[in-house]
C-alpha cells in the first residue's frame, strides 16, 4: 500500500470515528435520559465520557494531522477553499464539541448524585441536557458539510 493510500485510508477512518461516535454518543444519551432513571443515565453517561475520550478525542486530534499530511503527499494546497472551508467547519464543530464534553461530564456527575441519594434529577440536570442536545445540531450538520467537501472537493474561491 503507497503511503498516499495510507493517509487517505487514516483520513476516512479517523473522519468516520468523528461522526459514527457522535451520532452513537448522541442516540444513547437521548434513549437513556428519555427513561429519566438516574442510575441508568449515569451509566449510559459514564460510558458516553470515555468513548468521548479514547475515541472521538483521539479522532480530533490525529484528523488535522492526517489531513495535512494527504494534502502534502496529493499535492492540494491547504488553502485551496474547499480546504479552508472544511478546516473552518472543523474549528466551528469543536467549538460546540468542547462544552459538550463538559456538560456531558455534569450530567454524569448529577445523575450518579440523584442515583446515590435516591432523589430524582434536578431540573438543572434538564436544562444542561437540552443545552447538549442543542449543540450537537450545528456540530452534526457541519460534520455532514466537511464529508461533502472531503468528496467533493469543489472549486470554491475564498481568497
Amino acid at each position: 500500500m503507497a503511503y498516499e493510500e495510507i493517509l487517505r485510508l487514516i483520513h476516512v477512518v479517523g473522519a468516520t470515528v468523528l461522526l459514527g461516535t457522535g451520532a452513537g454518543i448522541a442516540f444513547f444519551m437521548v434513549m437513556a435520559v428519555r427513561t429519566r432513571n438516574a442510575a441508568l443515565i449515569a451509566h449510559v453517561a459514564s460510558t458516553v465520557v470515555i468513548a468521548d475520550t479514547l475515541f472521538t478525542a483521539t479522532a480530533v486530534i490525529l484528523q488535522p494531522i492526517s489531513g495535512a499530511l494527504l494534502a502534502e503527499a496529493v499535492g492540494w494546497s491547504l488553502w485551496d477553499g474547499w480546504i479552508v472551508l472544511s478546516l473552518l467547519l472543523y474549528v466551528f464543530t469543536g467549538v460546540f464539541w468542547l462544552p459538550v464534553v463538559w456538560i456531558q461530564i455534569r450530567l454524569r456527575d448529577i445523575a450518579r448524585e440523584s442515583a446515590a441519594s435516591g432523589a430524582p434529577l434536578p431540573k438543572h440536570f434538564f436544562t444542561l441536557y437540552r443545552i447538549w442536545f442543542a449543540c450537537g445540531f450545528p456540530a452534526f450538520f457541519a460534520v455532514i458539510a466537511i464529508f461533502w467537501l472531503m468528496l467533493n472537493k469543489p472549486d470554491i474561491a475564498l481568497f
